[in-house]
This record gives C-alpha cells, sequence and structure tokens, in this order.
C-alpha cells in the first residue's frame, strides 16, 4: 500500500502540472466542450459569481462543487477553507464575511498558495490569508473557526478520518461545515491502483455512508447531504478524459481509451459528487 505522504506528493505534482498547463493560452483544463457542459454547470457557480473574480482563480478552480452557494456564510464570520487551491471559494467567502471576517485558506502545494494570494490581492481583498499546510494536522488554532468549506479534496487524503478529526478540533461550539466532494461505491483493485484516477478525485473516494459515518464518528451532528449529483458514463469521460478539454485533475495526461471506455462503464451510476452539512454541537458526543 502507498504510504500517504507519497499520495500527497503525487498529487500535489499533479495539481502544479495542471496549473503551469493553465499559463498557456488556451490551455485551461476547466475550459472547453467537457467542462463547459460538465464541469461548470455541476459545479454550481454562476455567471454573476465567475465574471466577478480573477480569471485565473476561475481557470486554475478543480472543485465538483461549490461549498459557499447556499452556506449561510455570515459577515464578521471567520471562514476555513480546506485544501483551498487557487482561491476561487476563498474569494467568494471573503465577500460574504466582509472586512469584519477572516477567510484562511491551507493547502499543501506552493504553485496553489501563491497563486491564492496573488488573486486574493488581484481582487482587492484583505481579509484572506493563505497557509501551507496538509489537511490532516491543520496549521490553524483549535475552536477558533466559525465555518468550514472544502472542495474536491477531502477524496484526496490517505488519512480521511484526520481530515475530519481535525475540521471538529477548529470549529467552535457551534460552528458549522459546508463540503462539496466525491463520493463513490467501492471499486475494483486495479482502479484504486490507477494513479490518474487518484487525482482525478475517483479512486481515493469512499461511499456517502462511510463519508457521513465519519464526520459523525468526530463528533459533528446534523450532518447531511443536501445536494447530489450522479454522475453518468459521459459526464465521467468528461471528467477524465485530457484530449477532449476535461481531464480537469489530470493535467495533460489521459487514460489509454480502452480503458477510458472500461472505467466509465463500471463506474456509470456509482460515483457522486455531493455537497454535505453539519455543526460542532455544545457538547462534544465522547
Amino acid at each position: 500500500m502507498t504510504a500517504p505522504q507519497d499520495i500527497r506528493k503525487s498529487v500535489s505534482k499533479t495539481y502544479a502540472s495542471a496549473v503551469e498547463q493553465n499559463k498557456a493560452p488556451g490551455g485551461s483544463c476547466c475550459s472547453g466542450p467537457a467542462p463547459q457542459g460538465v464541469l461548470t454547470t455541476l459545479a454550481g457557480y454562476s455567471r454573476a459569481e465567475l465574471t466577478a473574480l480573477p480569471a485565473d482563480a476561475v481557470t486554475n478552480s478543480f472543485g465538483c462543487g461549490n461549498p459557499v452557494a447556499l452556506a449561510e456564510i455570515r459577515e464578521g464570520d471567520t471562514v476555513l477553507d480546506l485544501g483551498s487551491g487557487a482561491g476561487i471559494d476563498l474569494l467568494l467567502a471573503a465577500k460574504l464575511t466582509g472586512p469584519k471576517g477572516k477567510v484562511i485558506g491551507v493547502d499543501m502545494t506552493s504553485t496553489m498558495i501563491e497563486r491564492a494570494r496573488a488573486n486574493a490581492a488581484a481582487a482587492g481583498l484583505t481579509n484572506v490569508e493563505v497557509r501551507e499546510g496538509i489537511i490532516e494536522d491543520l496549521p490553524v488554532e483549535s475552536d477558533s473557526v466559525d465555518f468550514v468549506v472544502s472542495n474536491c479534496v477531502i477524496n484526496l487524503s490517505p488519512e480521511k478520518k484526520r481530515v475530519f478529526a481535525e475540521l471538529s478540533r477548529v470549529l467552535r461550539t457551534d460552528g458549522r461545515f459546508s463540503i462539496s466532494d466525491i463520493v463513490a461505491e467501492p471499486m475494483p483493485g486495479w482502479m484504486k491502483e490507477e494513479n490518474l484516477l487518484y487525482s482525478a478525485c475517483i479512486s481515493g473516494a469512499i461511499p456517502e455512508a462511510e463519508y457521513l459515518a465519519g464526520l459523525r464518528e468526530a463528533g459533528l451532528v446534523d450532518v447531511a447531504v443536501r445536494d447530489r449529483l450522479v454522475y453518468d458514463a459521459s459526464q465521467l469521460a468528461g471528467l477524465l478524459d485530457s484530449t477532449t478539454g476535461g481531464g480537469c485533475c489530470c493535467g495533460s495526461e489521459t487514460l489509454p481509451k480502452e480503458k477510458l471506455a472500461k472505467v466509465t462503464e463500471a463506474l456509470a451510476g456509482k460515483v457522486a459528487s455531493i455537497r454535505v452539512v453539519g455543526r460542532k454541537p455544545e457538547e462534544m458526543i465522547p
């Protein structure tokens, strides 16, 4: 079994490569026929939200949902984004908290951290701070956050129980969370060993029931799925095939056509994007 630190290094390298690819004109893995019809729509961002942000933050967004939408972030809140990437959700949250609030992003990839800081500056936002770290060991004080958001990141963690425990630790009493992520039913062993499928947010995903149970075991309550979108074969192909402009997490690499067809046929209807919410209770469950 691959060690957690090796998985994190591989994921970080893949996303850094994808960002570098996007520097070239027309190089966005989130533009073109597949993302236009799949990713942008599935992510749930409105055109007004996207056009109000720096183009780089949108181009380098590799999420599967919009955790900030309907999250009820309030003015003055302290918000934490797990795996903040180039900053699209940081910027949206910062606008909601206003200057009286604060938004903290944590990411393990230096290229992403640089982009997020630059995008916050370009947006004229002074209430955004981006920290380097891993989501299994957050560089954030306990009981210091009002709201946690995350967008298609926890599925990439090789130690999800640690992430859920950390999420619970940093939240204040009655603090809340809104997480967009990928869940999947159990899949064949050969798929789990496919590096591209891991970085593409597929083979590291766990079943929805296990995901919700992990949050509850961390002491969180009112855990519920607010939105769910189950992917069909064509949507999965759009997400995984970089030759069509998709492959949003795979950089310039893609699976051979025969293997891609085999994967999408096997996983159709078994992979979903969900938005899950919940809160930290006044008294933690023992």
